[in-house]
Formats: structure tokens, C-alpha cells, sequence
């Protein structure tokens, strides 16, 4: 999938992205709300949404809401995660992150409104009520304890030396949580936007943690060729080899593929899961 290709899929979702935050009191509070979502990155996750409501033949737009919120949550876990009392991050993105644009009180309070807006984004998704309620219970579960919050703990007691982390297998379920968790729920979340039967959901919920694993992976990868001296917790190259670690994510790229390739138009989720280990970024 081209990046044009992309961008005019996202389109739709940038500008529901766009328009939150219109009416915001104190006004000084709009810009740093703002200032993450406008930075861009690659939005695999919305584009995961929509093309999973597109892979179960459904219109990709009944999937926009759930894709804004997907966002939403996703950004907010960045600009916590840059503080200084987690990553200690000063860029993101080529820019200053936010709590170095503004402050570390803004940052914090920034991040619980992407998220608890993520919520009122949905609650307002015109669709039934009962794909209403069930995306919600999919987002939430997906960023909290059992899901993305759980795996940023085991991460930061990885660092602090609280949780052990030694081999392959529990380095993946901590991934599986903190990385996996919401990659899995953003191919879900389309079918269930899209009304998708329970064995589709099934096959994207096999996407997802297929696609979710294999992102960790090639992530690893690309950190290893531009800095093979990093500290911090073992990553799978560490324990693995560059190779290795290569080998499995597309090897996880193609467990991904082949989970959708029965539903009825799967091509965008299998460009994407591609995109997931051939990026250079």
C-alpha cells in the first residue's frame, strides 16, 4: 500500500481527528489538546479499523469512529509514555513532546482527555447500540490492566528490575499487552463496527495478534540498526539475533495474511500487515 494509497483511506479519519476539541475551555488548553494529533505518524491502527471493516465487505466508513478513537487512545499512551517519569523523552516525531512544549501538569492532563475523549467518540458512533456497547468494552479492555496499561507496567518493572523479563516468551506477552493489545482490537473493532459474524471476528482477531507481534518484532529490528548500544530490557534482537527477529515477523506477517485471506476482500489487511514488517520507520 502507497503512503497515498494511505493517507486517502485516513482521510476521513483525520478529519473527524481534526474536529475534536473545537469548543474547549480554558481556550489556552485547545492548542496543547491538538499539538500530539497533529505531529502525524504512520496511523496503522485506524488503518487497521478500516480495513477490517472493508476486509468483511462492509463500507469502511462505518468504521471511522472506532478508527478516531483507536487514535485517540494511542496518542494519549505516547505522551505519557514521553514523560519524564516513564521514557523521559524530548522528541516525538521530529518535534518536541508535549510535556517540553508545554509543561508536565499539561502533558498529564492532555493524555486523560485523548483518552477519556476516545470514549465519547464512540458513545456517539452512529450505530446500533449493541456495536455501540460492544466497542467499548473492546477498547477499554484493550487499554487497560489486561491489555496496553499491563504491558507498559511490566515494561517500566522490566527497566526497574520489579519483573524479569529473560526469555522470548515472556518478552512476547508483555508485548502481546502493551503493543499487541490495541493492534488486535483495531481489526475487531472494524468487523464489529461493520456487524461482521463471529467467525470473521475470529479471523481478525487472529490478524490482530499476529500483525500486533510482528510490529514489536520488526520494531526491534529497525532499533537494532540504528543503535545496536541501547539499554533498557532485553528486546527480541538481544535474545534473538537481527535475523531471527527478522525471520519471525514475517513469518508472523504471513500467519496474519493468511487468517483473513477467506473473507470477502482482505487485500488492504494484507498490504498492511506487509507494511507492518517491510517499514523502514
Amino acid at each position: 500500500m502507497s503512503p497515498a494509497e494511505l493517507a486517502a483511506r485516513l482521510a476521513p479519519v483525520e478529519a473527524a481527528l481534526a474536529a475534536r476539541f473545537g469548543q474547549v475551555w480554558p481556550a489556552s488548553f485547545q492548542a496543547p489538546l491538538r499539538y500530539p494529533l497533529e505531529t502525524g505518524g504512520k496511523r496503522v491502527r485506524p488503518a487497521i479499523c478500516l480495513a477490517a471493516a472493508e476486509a468483511v465487505g462492509a463500507n469502511p466508513a462505518c468504521a471511522v469512529p472506532a478508527a478516531a478513537a483507536l487514535e485517540l487512545v494511542h496518542t494519549y499512551s505516547l505522551v505519557h509514555d514521553d514523560l519524564p517519569c516513564m521514557d523521559d523523552d524530548d522528541l516525538r516525531r521530529g518535534r518536541p513532546t508535549v510535556h517540553r512544549a508545554y509543561d508536565e501538569a499539561t502533558a498529564v492532563l492532555v493524555g486523560d482527555a485523548l483518552l477519556t475523549e476516545a470514549f465519547a467518540v464512540l458513545a456517539a458512533a452512529p450505530l446500533p447500540a449493541d456495536r455501540v456497547v460492544a466497542l467499548v468494552a473492546r477498547l477499554a479492555r484493550a487499554a487497560g490492566p489486561d491489555g496496553m496499561v499491563g504491558g507498559q507496567a511490566a515494561d517500566v518493572g522490566a527497566t526497574t528490575g520489579t519483573v524479569t523479563v529473560s526469555d522470548v516468551d515472556t518478552l512476547a506477552r508483555l508485548h502481546g499487552l502493551k503493543t499487541g493489545a490495541l493492534l488486535a482490537a483495531a481489526a475487531v473493532m472494524g468487523g464489529l463496527s461493520a456487524g461482521a459474524p463471529p467467525s470473521a471476528l475470529a479471523a481478525l482477531e487472529a490478524y490482530g495478534q499476529a500483525v500486533g507481534l510482528a510490529f514489536q518484532l520488526a520494531d526491534d529490528v529497525l532499533d537494532a540498526e540504528q543503535d545496536s548500544d541501547a539499554a533498557g530490557p532485553p528486546s527480541y534482537v538481544k535474545l534473538l539475533g537481527v535475523a531471527e527477529t527478522a525471520r519471525r515477523a514475517r513469518a508472523l506477517a504471513d500467519a496474519a495474511c493468511a487468517a483473513v485471506t477467506p473473507l470477502p476482500a482482505p487485500a488492504a489487511l494484507v498490504a498492511l500487515a506487509r507494511f507492518t514488517v517491510d517499514r523502514t520507520v
